[in-house]
């Protein structure tokens, strides 16, 4: 994770996590974090900005802050600042969380922004070209990248070590060692 002023298009807030239903009448929401950072996006006394249904940032809506948060299940339930009970929280209900990229620590030397991957030209380490990567996709055991080609192919791309050899994100290149049978399916 990193600033990306310098590409065109950086978003300047970031998605952290989802406000999935209200909990109980003491204005608690269930959020399912999209963040590796959970300790300290959402620790008290943070504060974090609403998104709409598709995780753009809403310009007129309240900055919310996190008065208490506590794990719940596989995610967190959280208590925001003037929003005592249930009716103070309904509507952020279904809305997204979001910080400023310039708030959030920055990645280590090997990681990403999924933001940032979006676009880059894939080519394999001998130079062949693959195409663009167009999404990335959250799975368990590794993220895919969806790359589509020139003729318009999709294909996943295991986002692992062992296949994706370089990230060049100012160069907008990423390099692929691909296993045999890997481009043909």
């Amino acid at each position: 994770m990193s600033d990306t002023g310098t590409r065109a298009g950086a978003p300047s807030h970031l998605v952290v996590g989802h406000m999935a239903k209200v909990h109980g009448t003491k204005g608690e929401v269930y959020v399912w974090p999209l963040t590796d950072h959970i300790e300290t996006v959402f620790a008290p006394g943070e504060t974090v900005w609403v998104g709409d249904g598709e995780g753009m940032l809403v310009e007129d809506a309240p900055i919310l802050e996190v008065e208490r948060s506590r794990p719940f299940k596989r995610g967190l339930l959280i208590g925001f600042r003037d929003h005592a009970d249930r009716n103070a929280v309904e509507a952020l209900v279904g809305r997204y969380l979001l910080m400023p990229v310039s708030l959030l620590d920055p990645p280590a030397s090997d990681e990403w922004y999924y933001h940032q991957l979006l676009g880059l030209e894939v080519v394999t380490v001998s130079g062949q070209s693959v195409g663009r990567v167009r999404e990335v996709y959250e799975l368990d055991p590794t993220d895919l990248l969806d790359v589509e080609g020139a003729d318009g192919r999709s294909r996943l791309i295991p986002f692992a070590r062992r296949i994706v050899r370089r990230v060049d994100i100012e160069a907008g290149r990423l390099v692929i060692e691909p296993p045999d049978g890997l481009l043909d399916l």
